[in-house]
């Protein structure tokens, strides 16, 4: 998978970004996507496909570009850069645990810094431990049901 920016703009201390997204296939299929990152959220601006994707194919495309994106945003993006080893791949190289106490503490703590800066937690998540945004969902979950978050919001 490649990632690689397409242009900036800024207004004031805000800026968006458009990057680039491709990923290419061993059978010839490719994906290239144009998405925009503003506000730490991102948006799927457009996507084109050799084939064509079904629904389901776009479920697992969104999966798969979240952390090369957020790693880009975090980071310089250049041509060639993004996920490290294929498509979908994930930082896995054990410098942050996802189990435990110690992991709770340290999602909480990025949680918090994110949202006093007025980024997106879950995107900080994402980048600090290397998770997927499923991955970074579920830490969030079992931290706030260790305590150390407050609940996302009152049940009806």
């Amino acid at each position: 998978m490649s990632v690689w920016p397409a242009w900036e703009v800024r207004e004031g201390e805000r800026a968006t970004r458009w990057l680039h997204v491709r990923l290419e296939f061993a059978d010839g299929a490719r994906i290239d996507a144009l998405a925009t990152v503003c506000d730490g959220g991102v948006c799927v601006e457009d996507v084109q496909a050799r084939p064509a994707l079904t629904l389901e194919d776009l479920a697992v495309f969104a999966e798969w570009i979240e952390g090369p994106l957020a790693r880009a945003c975090a980071g310089g993006a250049g041509p060639g850069s993004g996920a490290a080893a294929g498509t979908g791949a994930h930082r896995d190289d054990g410098s942050v645990r996802t189990r435990g106490p110690e992991a709770w503490r340290f999602v909480a703590r990025t949680y918090r810094e994110a949202q006093e800066r007025g980024a997106d937690p879950v995107l900080a998540v994402m980048g600090e431990t290397g998770c997927s945004r499923r991955g970074a969902l579920r830490l969030i979950g079992r931290t706030r049901d260790a305590g150390l978050l407050s609940p996302r919001h009152a049940r009806r």
